[in-house]
C-alpha cells in the first residue's frame, strides 16, 4: 500500500508540473503573440512603389567609393528621373544624390531646397525616406555652414595675406628709398673727401 500511494504521489506530481509547463507556455505564447500584433501595428503601410532604403544607400555609396564615370552616371540617372517622372521617390534620389559629398555635382544648397519641400509631402513618403530625408537635410544645413565658415576663414586669410603683402613691401619700398639716400650721402662724402685730398695735395706741392 505504500509503494501504491508514493506512485500515486509521483504521478500527481507530474501531473501538476505538466499542467504548470503548459500554462506557462499559453502565457507566453500569449506574449509573442501580443508582441507581434504591436510590432506590425507599429509598422507604417508601404507606399506602393517605394524603392527600398537600400537603393538609396547604393547609390550614395557608388557616389562616395566610385570613379568621376560612375557619379557622373548616377547623377544623370536620378537628374532625369526626377525631371521625367517627378515624385517623392525620383526627388528624394535626385536630393540625396545632391547631398552625397566627393563629385563634382554635389549642391548642398539645392539639396537642402529639394529636402526641406519633400519632408512637406510625407505621407507620400515612406518611414525609410522620411528618415533619410531629415537625416540629409540635417546634414545639408551643417555642411551649409561649414562651407560659409570655410569661405569667411579663407577671405579672412586671404585679406591679411594681403595687408602682410602690402605691409612687406611698404617697408621693402621703405628700405630702398632709405638705401638710396645713404649711399648719396656716401657719394658726397667721398667726393668731399676726394676734394679734401686734392688740397692737401695742392698744399704739399706749393711747399715743396
Amino acid at each position: 500500500m505504500h509503494k501504491i500511494r508514493l506512485s500515486t504521489g509521483a504521478r500527481t506530481l507530474a501531473a501538476t508540473v505538466v499542467v504548470v509547463l503548459l500554462l506557462g507556455g499559453c502565457a507566453q505564447t500569449k506574449q509573442l503573440m501580443s508582441g507581434m500584433r504591436k510590432s506590425s501595428s507599429s509598422e507604417d503601410v508601404g507606399i506602393l512603389g517605394a524603392p527600398e532604403a537600400d537603393q538609396y544607400l547604393q547609390d550614395m555609396y557608388k557616389l562616395a567609393a566610385g570613379d568621376p564615370a560612375t557619379q557622373a552616371e548616377i547623377y544623370a540617372d536620378a537628374r532625369s528621373a526626377s525631371t521625367l517622372t517627378p515624385g517623392p521617390s525620383t526627388n528624394l534620389r535626385y536630393a540625396l544624390v545632391l547631398a552625397t559629398p566627393g563629385h563634382s555635382e554635389s549642391n548642398a544648397e539645392m539639396a537642402q531646397s529639394l529636402l526641406r519641400e519633400l519632408l512637406t509631402q510625407a505621407p507620400l513618403m515612406t518611414q525609410a525616406e522620411i528618415s533619410l530625408a531629415t537625416i540629409h537635410l540635417k546634414y545639408a544645413e551643417q555642411l551649409i555652414v561649414a562651407n560659409s565658415e570655410v569661405r569667411r576663414l579663407r577671405a579672412a586669410t586671404s585679406r591679411a595675406a594681403q595687408t602682410q603683402e602690402a605691409a612687406a613691401s611698404a617697408r621693402l619700398t621703405s628700405v630702398a628709398a632709405e638705401n638710396r639716400r645713404l649711399r648719396r650721402e656716401l657719394e658726397e662724402a667721398e667726393d668731399k673727401l676726394e676734394a679734401i685730398t686734392s688740397i692737401e695735395r695742392s698744399i704739399r706741392a706749393q711747399d715743396q
